[in-house]
């Protein structure tokens, strides 16, 4: 039964006062979460340098270039964290005080556990872990050969004992304790050799190098490669020392972020400090550094960032400069990362709990028939995608340094995602049902592509970002969040075209925010996303096809994918045509093609594709789930998805984009290497969003949900207001 508006409108009467303090509050709400919002993205966008110690500096400092210096002492140990280095350790404290300090990454996207052994390969042939288990498209030489011993004037590489693993909950070591004996040995050894070089207080001290090639030594270190035995404990980020650099951080072409380098980046620094230049498949970058201060020396002797100057000399050219600030940063690199897994369940979990709900509300039509139930399920789901944003921004706090770190981070990501939702849900764009998901799919696209063009900075300490310790992207828009930006785009275009009627303003909105989003992730300096560039162009052309009203073609298809190559490749060049130590992996890749790795390249990204899905069964069955879940939505007529049908009747531009979303999530998956985790990301956030925007389906009598697709579409249609393209709120229309 249906019911004209005038019937299910309230009289003015009982309306007027509460309607007045209604749309007196909205405002105030609004401008309060804008307000919020820019207060907090502002501070969240600022270098990682800026706040290691909580406070702001006052400037930069400027990046050192690669050391000159020879390295001459290279020691080497396995399972030193940066939570081991403090006063109970002198040595080392020293030798961090007065070197470029950084976390480590020592392991990468495979399942391999990493161990001593491959470690040290590593640390003499450049190439990470063992020879004989890499894959051929590593480019590893076999046997493995010692780049370091060849050298002619070649360093020293002492090998000392590696530390017994760490407990879970050990933290500080007890001194007492098999590692904490161990650590207080190391630190001793550490001390002579130190002292062998013109030790660690003298200004004319060799440069050393200190590497932690491994998180575990174990007694059988195949069977805790493979996975047939567990890891000794928990993996963290190794400890690197490089007393080339006047203390501060370090950093790579690798990483591109301050405060962390890779295993493999060590041989090309040994290399070019003697003047060698590193093989071109070496897949590594030279250290590069920050000095402590931003004049480059120490001033008077000590200054507010607690820098010191040790002078052994009568003059200033002996000074040796000392600062704790490359220390404090790579400790919060390696902090953040180990409590990163176990707080993200708490923070996002418990935020999507009731967007969960609320999308489940939807998704029932017995459910999403009642009006006020159904009110409250789209207002939840809309706000379903925002929690990831959020804890992307989370990286902005120091969460990590709480005594509770799992409670902080779940207030951080609250925090966020309140003032996102009420972006969302309060701006004007509520007057419309499409209004509050569009505006979610475009803060969600907003805040990873600002993150991206300003550096990166957050991603490390965020949960929604790709953690250090895995070895995984450390800069730019990696697949999650390209699917993530893949949806949101899609979902705000929606909401665009929607509400345009003329068929050339929707081509004009896509071109526009197409080439805004394209932009930003295809720039090597801001998303550097090789397999984004792919997706992005491909699925906004067909979108532009289609809503042209133009009867898409098969070369239409085919110009589109032609588009995508050259604009990759040509993204890919510029790139390349970088110094090397600039370069990203799109530059990489250029010299993957002249050296004739194509192909090779291309298997090995379609076969990490099918062990994903072989050897992790479920994935399989929801990937199935998601095509045709997908399929049906073509059709939505003839698949009894009435509410979708009605949806696209009102608004033509819907079918378009949910083809292009489809069509893009799956080139993304199968172009990158670790594509399901992008067509899930996009399917996580598309489906929640979509789900808002459908109309309330109609209930009879008896409560039970009734009527055809084509009559709700005609209905639809029948009721759309000229104005917007939507029935005014309050009416049964609208609700519908």
């Amino acid at each position: 039964m249906t019911f004209p508006p005038s019937a299910i409108r309230p009289s003015s009467a009982q309306a007027r006062a509460p309607r007045c303090l209604d749309r007196a509050a909205r405002p105030f709400a609004l401008a309060l979460a804008l307000a919020l919002f820019v207060s907090v993205l502002l501070p969240a966008l600022a270098p990682a340098s800026a706040r290691a110690d909580g406070t702001a500096a006052p400037a930069a400092p400027a990046a050192q270039g690669p050391s000159e210096q020879p390295v001459e002492l290279v020691v080497a140990t396995a399972g030193l964290n940066w939570e081991d280095v403090s006063e109970a350790t002198p040595h080392l404290m020293c030798l961090a005080e007065r070197s470029g300090a950084a976390a480590m990454s020592v392991g990468s996207m495979t399942p391999v556990t990493p161990t001593r052994r491959q470690g040290m390969e590593t640390l003499t042939s450049g190439y990470l872990g063992l020879a004989s288990q890499s894959h051929r498209t590593s480019r590893s030489p076999q046997p493995a050969e010692d780049l370091v011993s060849a050298l002619p004037d070649a360093p020293e590489v002492v090998s000392l004992d590696s530390l017994p693993a760490r407990g879970g909950d050990e933290d500080p070591v007890d001194p007492d304790s098999a590692r904490g004996r161990a650590l207080a040995a190391l630190d001793e050894e550490v001390g002579k050799r130190l002292d062998a070089v013109g030790g660690c207080d003298s200004a004319s001290m060799g440069r050393v190098l200190l590497v932690s090639v491994a998180p575990y030594d174990p007694e059988d270190s195949a069977a805790v490669e493979e996975g047939r035995s567990p890891a000794p404990g928990p993996d963290r980020l190794q400890v690197v020392m490089d007393s080339g650099f006047a203390s501060g951080s370090l950093t790579s072409g690798s990483t591109h972020q301050e405060g962390v380098v890779l295993l493999t980046d060590v041989v090309p620094t040994i290399l070019a400090s003697h003047g060698e230049s590193a093989p071109d498949a070496l897949p590594g970058q030279v250290f590069e550094g920050t000095p402590a201060s931003a004049d480059g020396s120490a001033g008077d002797g000590s200054g507010a960032d607690g820098s010191s100057t040790d002078a052994s000399g009568t003059d200033g050219s002996d000074a040796v400069v000392r600062d704790t600030a490359g220390v404090r940063l790579a400790t919060d690199r390696s902090a953040a990362n180990v409590l990163a897994d176990g707080a993200t369940w708490w923070a996002l979990g418990s935020w999507l709990v009731l967007p969960a709900l609320g999308l489940l509300v939807l998704l029932i039509p017995r459910l999403a028939g009642r009006r006020r139930l159904s009110a409250l399920g789209r207002a939840a789901a809309v706000c379903l995608p925002l929690g990831p944003a959020a804890g992307l921004l989370a990286g902005a706090v120091p969460w990590w340094r709480a005594a509770h770190p799992a409670l902080a981070l779940t207030a951080v990501v609250w925090g966020f995602a309140l003032v996102l939702s009420a972006i969302a849900l309060l701006g004007p764009w509520r007057r419309v049902r499409y209004g509050p998901a569009g505006a979610a799919g475009a803060l969600l696209a907003l805040a990873i592509l600002a993150e991206s063009a300003t550096g990166s900075q957050l991603q490390l300490g965020s949960p929604l970002g790709a953690q250090a310790i895995r070895g995984g992207r450390f800069y730019g828009i990696s697949n999650h969040l390209s699917g993530m930006v893949l949806a949101g785009t899609m979902i705000a275009l929606l909401a665009v075209c929607a509400r345009l009627t003329r068929p050339r303003s929707r081509v004009l909105a896509v071109i526009g925010i197409g080439i805004v989003v394209m932009g930003v992730s295809a720039a090597p300096t801001m998303g550097a996303d090789f397999g984004g560039v792919l997706v992005l162009v491909p699925a906004l052309g067909l979108l532009a096809l289609m809503l042209s009203g133009i009867r898409v073609r098969w070369w239409h298809l085919l110009a589109v994918g032609g588009a995508a190559v050259v604009a990759v490749g040509g993204v890919s060049v510029l790139d390349w045509l970088r110094p090397p130590a600039q370069r990203t992996h799109l530059g990489r890749f250029v010299d993957q093609v002249l050296s004739g790795e194509l192909l090779d390249v291309v298997a090995s990204k379609a076969q990490q594709n099918i062990d994903q899905v072989t050897t992790f069964w479920p994935l399989l069955g929801v990937l199935l789930v998601a095509a045709v879940l997908w399929l049906c939505s073509l059709v939505p007529s003839r698949t009894r998805m009435r509410r979708l049908a009605a949806f696209d009747a009102r608004h033509p531009a819907v079918r378009p984009v949910r083809i292009a979303l489809g069509v893009g999530a799956w080139i993304g998956y199968a172009t990158n290497d670790t594509g399901a985790m992008l067509l899930l990301a996009a399917l996580a956030v598309s489906l929640p969003l979509i789900a808002a925007m459908l109309p309330d389906p109609e209930v009879g009598a008896c409560g039970e949900t009734r009527g055809d697709g084509a009559r709700l579409a005609a209905d639809a249609r029948g009721q759309v207001g000229a104005a917007d393209g939507e029935a005014p709120p309050g009416t049964a229309a609208y609700h519908r």
